[in-house]
C-alpha cells in the first residue's frame, strides 16, 4: 500500500481552509453582537462587494453603517448555520449560510421590543496571504417575525441570570478570539 503524500497534503489544506472559513463566520457573528468594529471589519476585505438591499457598496463603507444599526439596539443575536462551503481554487471559495438574527430596542423605561429575522448569506471568500475573508456578500431576507416584549436588563430574582444591554464597544465580558 503506497501513501500519496501530495494527495494527503491537498486534503489537509482543504480541511484547514474550510475550518478557517467556518471560524471567519463565527467571528463575524461574535464581533457584530459584541460591537467590535475592528473585528467586524477584519471579516471582510475592504474592497468586498456588499449587497444587503438597503446598502450596496464596499465593505469599508458598509461596516460603519451596519455597526450604527447594531448600536441602535440594546440586545442583538446573530447565528449563521449550517455553512455550506465549496472551495473553487486554492484562494477562493463560495459559501451559503442560513442566518437568524434578533434585535431588540428600548425607548426610555418601556420594555424591549424587537423582531427576529431569517435569511441567507450568499458569500464569496478569498484567501490573501494566509488569511480568508469575505470578498463579496449578498444577503436575502426570507422572513421576519415580531417578538414578544422583553424585560429590562435587571436580573430576574426567581432566575437571576445576567442580561446584556450592549450599545457600545468594550464590554468587559468580551474576549477577542
Amino acid at each position: 500500500m503506497s501513501i500519496d503524500i501530495a494527495s494527503m497534503q491537498a486534503q489537509l489544506q482543504e480541511l484547514l481552509d474550510r475550518q478557517a472559513i467556518h471560524d471567519l463566520i463565527a467571528r463575524y457573528c461574535r464581533t457584530l453582537d459584541w460591537l467590535d468594529d475592528a473585528g467586524q471589519a477584519a471579516c471582510y476585505w475592504p474592497d468586498a462587494a456588499i449587497d444587503y438591499g438597503f446598502f450596496k457598496g464596499t465593505a469599508a463603507d458598509f461596516v460603519p453603517v451596519v455597526m450604527q444599526v447594531e448600536r441602535s439596539t440594546g440586545r442583538r443575536w446573530h447565528m449563521l448555520a449550517p455553512l455550506s462551503v465549496k472551495l473553487t481554487s486554492a484562494t477562493t471559495a463560495e459559501g451559503e449560510a442560513y442566518g437568524i438574527a434578533l434585535g431588540f430596542r428600548r425607548e426610555g423605561e418601556e420594555p424591549y421590543r424587537g423582531n427576529m429575522y431569517g435569511g441567507r448569506y450568499l458569500d464569496t471568500y478569498e484567501k490573501r496571504g494566509q488569511e480568508w475573508r469575505i470578498s463579496s456578500r449578498r444577503y436575502i431576507m426570507d422572513w421576519t417575525m415580531a417578538m414578544p416584549d422583553q424585560p429590562d436588563a435587571s436580573p430576574n430574582a426567581a432566575f437571576p441570570l445576567p442580561m446584556l444591554d450592549l450599545r457600545e464597544s468594550g464590554h468587559p465580558d468580551y474576549r477577542p478570539m
